[in-house]
């Protein structure tokens, strides 16, 4: 009780799956007494590019653009955009970090991976020399909980689905020192009977009940690659 989550959530339909999936998360971890932020990309009509209008007043170096070098800049002197520091302080006061999506082409949708790009800046998320179990974002736990379009044999068939798993969990919320759950996958809750989505979504109800007990996963290659 008392914990904060931030659930960043990608889909541009309230009513379809994973707008359920949201729903039943901010109920029961409410419920729980959680304080829970939604951060509701679409319609906040969140801006997914890396640009240089994401640093307010001048630039470090006005020759050649370098977002990266920009941006730190930027962090250190407070002066990023009003909308990076809104979403940066939702991060830093959250315990749990759920991002709540459907699988497009392997990965995540653009606007959740431009959140990524430019939420997570050098000097707020991570510093070189402090990356990892090293991170700058330590004491949180992320969780991702995305839909696919094709079923669980389909994902075995080509290969483990935990291979595109590498560069979201330990690429980026490994490297700045998150810790991580068990992702939840929905598999294809389009072809599947009425039945078998209201299981997927007691399932999540159910787990969402005891996630505070639960162990993050090993960030190994193994646990990915095995």
């Amino acid at each position: 009780p008392g914990k904060k989550v931030l659930i960043v959530y990608a889909h541009q339909e309230p009513k379809s799956f994973n707008g359920s999936l949201l729903k039943i998360a901010v109920e029961e971890l409410s419920k729980q007494g959680c304080s829970v932020t939604v951060s509701d990309l679409y319609a906040m009509h969140f801006e997914p590019r890396a640009t240089r209008n994401d640093i307010v007043g001048h630039l470090h170096n006005s020759e050649a653009f370098n977002y990266g070098v920009e941006t730190w800049e930027a962090y250190k002197r407070g002066g990023l955009s009003k909308d990076l520091i809104e979403e940066q302080k939702k991060v830093q006061e959250a315990d749990l970090l759920i991002f709540q999506f459907p699988l497009f082409w392997f990965n995540m949708p653009a606007i959740l991976k431009g959140w990524m790009d430019r939420v997570l800046v050098q000097g707020f998320a991570y510093d070189l020399s402090k990356a990892y179990d090293g991170g700058l974002l330590q004491g949180k736990l992320s969780l991702f909980s995305f839909t696919t379009g094709g079923s669980k044999e389909k994902y075995a068939i080509r290969g483990d689905i935990r291979y595109l798993l590498w560069p979201m969990q330990h690429g980026i919320m490994h490297f700045c020192g998150v810790k991580v759950l068990e992702p939840h996958i929905c598999y294809a809750p389009e072809n599947v009977s009425e039945e078998k989505r209201k299981e997927m979504l007691t399932a999540w109800t159910q787990r969402l009940k005891t996630l505070w007990k639960e162990e993050p996963i090993d960030c190994s290659p193994d646990w990915y690659f095995k």
